[in-house]
């Protein structure tokens, strides 16, 4: 598949080597320009893009970048994607390490459908909470006992089955977490996040999460 990461910290840079390994088109891009990724382009042999070029002619969008910055990103990123094209949102919001308050989301709005908001498409909310590490070195054939699941959130049953798809492909069980509203339940704080769960141990921890934000999760006040 043809793909293009926005974002190239932890998680990104990994995502970028474990889909180069499985033999993906790998475009990538931060915000300090692609020179900055020379190193991780010659380790992967992944494309280093600017941000606008990331979008182009893929298959796949990763938005992997800190959710205050989201707002940064070019209001008319996606005005040329075609629909079809899958947004993948992997984002976490910490105000109080990161962040600062996002008055939204401390009302209470899921942090992906912020993000699905201020980036004007659907997105599927997934590699949020598997620390970036894992992605290198606890992947696992299909069917092995014990294989961390990873929840998948979103509201397009198509682009969901290709994320799906995607997640198991990396060597992890895919498990469906609803609709984007269901997706505060697999935010910081929950029983699922951090876990390293198997499938059903994702299934029982996202049925278990308490709606209320725990209050290291939110602003301070």
């Amino acid at each position: 598949m043809r793909i293009g990461i926005i974002g190239a910290g932890n998680i990104g840079g990994n995502l970028t080597r474990r889909l180069r390994s499985l033999g993906h088109e790998v475009k990538v891009a931060n915000s300090r320009g692609p020179a900055t990724l020379a190193d991780l382009a010659t380790e992967t042999g992944a494309l280093a893009v600017e941000v606008r070029e990331a979008v182009k002619d893929v298959e796949i969008v990763i938005v992997t970048i800190p959710q205050k910055n989201i707002p940064d990103l070019p209001s008319d990123l996606f005005a040329q994607v075609p629909s079809n094209v899958v947004v993948i949102d992997t984002g976490n919001y910490y105000p109080r390490e990161r962040d600062g308050a996002i008055a939204a989301i401390e009302d209470g709005m899921p942090e992906s459908q912020w993000v699905s908001e201020h980036l004007g498409r659907p997105v599927v909310k997934v590699f949020n909470g598997i620390y970036a590490q894992h992605l290198l070195d606890r992947y696992q054939p299909k069917g092995t006992p014990g294989r961390i699941a990873l929840p998948v959130a979103g509201d397009d049953p198509t682009a969901k089955a290709t994320v799906l798809a995607l997640v198991d492909e990396l060597g992890f069980d895919p498990v469906d977490a609803g609709e984007l509203k269901d997706s505060w339940r697999q935010q910081p704080g929950t029983p699922v996040y951090g876990a390293d769960l198997d499938a059903e141990g994702v299934r029982r921890a996202l049925l278990e999460a308490p709606r209320e934000r725990p209050e290291n999760f939110k602003a301070e006040r």
